[in-house]
């Protein structure tokens, strides 16, 4: 039996030009569609066409076009987050959501842990310096040694475990926060733990997001939070944008409340980067934490893979919508 399975990408911000990985692991299969989409109405007429669903992160998929979706299995998120997918609605019409949360581990803990060493090390202030002509060490006095500050993770699964023991083997004092894990975790992997968020923040020289986005974890950080911890803190996102409040940030750092932020995702990316980036110790890229040549490969093939296991074999792996 052949199965029609679509990649879904945005028009206006697409990932790739090519779908030669996920056609060789679905040759047997099924055949494979891309569709690049302004909004999801313009998947209309593929609706009542596809088994599954390969969908990249800047395009929603509602409850509108999840109710047209007729004989649809399975919808895999290119990636860890899935907040652009609405999973109440694809699970009441019986339609497994998945994710691929393990593929890109290593290059969002290095990308956190970069963001805190430039701005630890002061990175940009001292480029700079330079390309403006003067050669002066003095214009990093605000650098610290690491063995001196408290480092912490907000969310400690896959990514914020490996971002807490890279901090570890830095020398950093680790600490983290996460209420989900089971007690005895900090043990394994041998840090400190923070019995709540308020208690984490004000002892953060780091603050580090490793959290999904959800409705509990939208604006998890915001004015309120940011006045709890230290001027001389740095705030690292690789999170989801709207995890941390924009507006709070800004003028936390405008206020010279916060020492620094580094910033890989934005609440309405792209929208802010450019005004963030004018502030000397802010440091914004655009949601590249993510990728290497490798970890692309490989979350693209882990997806492609994930929708036929689901279709030839009936086994559904990394579902986030379990009833």
């Amino acid at each position: 039996m052949s199965y029609e399975v679509f990649i879904v990408d945005s028009a206006d911000v697409p990932h790739t030009n090519e779908d030669a990985v996920e056609r060789e692991v679905l040759a047997d299969c099924a055949q494979v569609t891309s569709v690049k989409l302004h909004s999801e109405q313009d998947f209309n007429p593929y609706a009542d066409r596809a088994d599954g669903i390969i969908l990249w992160h800047h395009l929603q998929i509602g409850a509108g076009l999840i109710a047209k979706l007729r004989k649809t299995r399975l919808i895999v998120r290119n990636g860890v987050g899935f907040d652009n997918v609405d999973i109440v609605a694809a699970a009441k019409a019986g339609i497994a959501v998945a994710n691929v949360p393990d593929y890109g581990t290593e290059e969002v803990a290095d990308h956190a842990i970069a963001l805190a060493l430039a701005l630890i090390r002061q990175i940009k202030p001292l480029m700079n310096d330079v390309a403006n002509g003067n050669w002066d060490w003095k214009t990093s006095v605000q650098t610290r040694r690491l063995s001196s500050l408290n480092f912490a993770v907000v969310g400690c699964g896959r990514i914020g475990t490996a971002t807490a023991l890279r901090a570890k083997a830095l020398g950093f004092r680790v600490r983290f926060y996460d209420p989900y894990l089971p007690s005895g975790y900090e043990k394994a992997i041998g840090v400190q733990r923070a019995e709540s968020l308020q208690d984490l923040l004000p002892q953060a020289d780091v603050l580090s997001i490793h959290v999904p986005l959800s409705e509990e974890t939208r604006h998890l950080i915001g004015a309120k939070e940011l006045a709890l911890m230290q001027s001389s803190s740095y705030l690292v996102n690789t999170a989801r944008g709207p995890v941390v409040s924009y507006d709070a940030v800004r003028d936390a750092l405008a206020a010279g409340k916060l020492a620094g932020a580094g910033l890989d995702v934005l609440e309405a990316e792209p929208n802010g980067g450019e005004e963030l980036s004018k502030f000397p110790n802010c440091i914004v890229t655009p949601h590249t934490a993510f990728y290497s040549q490798d970890s692309l490969l490989e979350m693209r093939r882990k997806s492609a893979l994930t929708v036929r296991n689901a279709l030839l074999h009936g086994r559904y792996v990394n579902v986030v919508n379990r009833t």
